[in-house]
């Protein structure tokens, strides 16, 4: 007897699992169906369709959906769209009321800068940002910018020639036509979704804030800005900063120029360094010599600035660091050594030089370029995250450029000014150890309130 029980047990729980399958199935192809659906909505001159969609479990009922958007004609005009969200069943989200689209920086993609707990084991893998503000009751969406699905090994970058702030504003827009619509048909409202960009995606931010102000009311998408740590112009004082900006857009203009349309593939940079690390880290570095794999990456961390030619921000860093008494660095502050490693390891290969150079051209003051024209017809509320050791009070003087009203700052500083070149940097942000309490949860309450 109790074996037929155990066996026809047996039975219907396969039999339920062939049934949860095939309803998931279906409703993936359902949800896919209607993004595609609505992706030919968007209102462009550019072709807009579904390519596909997959699912991963992040921690408990967390799940992040990841769908593959072409967005022009060429092999390398895809955008990926992301959501992160607390689930009822598959492909079944819970309803909210909040929500949020983020756009990422320069190297790292969606998943490298908002989800990179989940590849790495140093840390819990609910330690990142998409995760904390899913949980908290935020639908949480997000964009890979088109450079993030380049492959590594490519050669020929002549496809990024016209890969610049512009284009890559509108790829946000269609982003956040998409995610608004799809929540309104699933039931989660029509609102319109507050607008967080992280570093370079902070830049993207501003440009398509700056174009939306051309759009009717109906079709504008953004309830509430969240620049973190990046400047869209410097202050009119910040004279060395706009002179290290000059030279460093003619050099780069020079490059686009004569057809370089790549950027130094910093993401391949990033992920040798990351990697030696990790596997040899006591070795001798063959890039500086008299340091370790490990000293060298983390240099790059403590003293990104050392890095740059100029450096335009200075002291300008991504993680807090010490330094021995030669100089070198000996561990990071607040973030996680080996998580900064596993996180660097996500970088994407490449990155378009055009969005590069047109920031720069901001950050200089010349050549004129459209992205600010509409500025101070921009009017949603504006909250500025920054770190003492990034951007920090850089970012300030952008917020004057804004129509905005409600417009209110959040600088993380542990130390007085005098130790910039030590305290809180640009990514300890995102990957600190006590950043949900010093960053995401003053973000979120924000995002509650407005």
């Amino acid at each position: 007897m109790a074996a037929w029980l155990c066996m026809g047990a047996l039975g219907f729980a396969q039999q339920a699992r062939a049934e949860d399958d095939r309803w998931e199935r279906r409703e993936a192809r359902w949800d896919a169906a209607r993004l595609d659906e609505q992706c030919g909505e968007v209102a462009s001159d550019e072709p807009c369709t579904l390519g596909n969609a997959e699912r991963r479990q992040l921690v408990d009922d967390l799940y992040e959906y990841s769908y593959r958007v072409r967005v022009g004609p060429g092999s390398y005009d895809t955008i990926t769209l992301h959501r992160v969200v607390r689930e009822l069943g598959p492909w079944a989200p819970v309803r909210t009321q909040k929500s949020i689209f983020l756009v990422h920086g320069d190297a790292l993609g969606f998943r490298g800068a908002f989800l990179s707990s989940a590849g790495s084991a140093a840390v819990p893998a609910s330690q990142s940002i998409a995760v904390f503000l899913a949980r908290k009751g935020v639908d949480v969406w997000g964009i890979d910018l088109r450079w993030v699905n380049v492959p590594a090994g490519t050669t020929d970058f002549s496809f990024m020639k016209d890969w610049n702030l512009g284009l890559h504003a509108r790829d946000v827009g269609k982003g956040l036509y998409l995610a608004r619509g799809w929540r309104a048909y699933t039931g989660a409202g029509s609102g319109r979704i507050a607008l967080l960009g992280w570093s370079r995606g902070a830049t993207v931010s501003y440009a398509y804030l700056n174009e939306e102000t051309q759009q009717p009311p109906d079709n504008r998408h953004v309830s509430g800005f969240i620049p973190v740590d990046m400047a869209y112009a410097f202050a009119p004082g910040a004279t060395q900063e706009r002179q290290a900006a000059c030279q460093t857009h003619a050099a780069l203009a020079q490059a686009q120029a004569s057809g370089q349309y790549e950027g130094g593939m910093l993401g391949l940079t990033l992920q040798g360094l990351a990697g030696l690390a990790i596997s040899q880290p006591t070795a001798p570095s063959s890039l500086l010599a008299g340091s370790t794999n490990r000293e060298v990456a983390l240099l790059f961390g403590a003293a990104t600035h050392a890095f740059q030619t100029p450096p335009v921000i200075p002291a300008y860093h991504w993680t807090g660091g010490q330094f021995s008494a030669e100089g070198l660095p000996t561990g990071l502050s607040w973030t996680d050594e080996r998580f900064f490693f596993d996180t660097l390891l996500q970088a994407s290969p490449y990155q378009s030089i055009g969005e590069q150079v047109d920031t720069l051209a901001m950050w200089c003051g010349a050549p004129d370029v459209p992205y600010d024209d509409n500025l101070a017809q921009v009017r949603v509320p504006v909250l500025y995250v920054g770190a003492a050791g990034g951007v920090g009070g850089y970012g300030l003087h952008s917020l004057s450029l804004l129509g905005s009203t409600d417009v209110s700052a959040h600088v993380v500083q542990r130390l007085p000014g005098t130790y910039r070149a030590v305290d809180y940097g640009h990514a300890d942000l995102f990957l600190a150890g006590d950043a949900q309490s010093a960053v995401w949860t003053p973000l979120l309450d924000w995002v509650q309130r407005h």
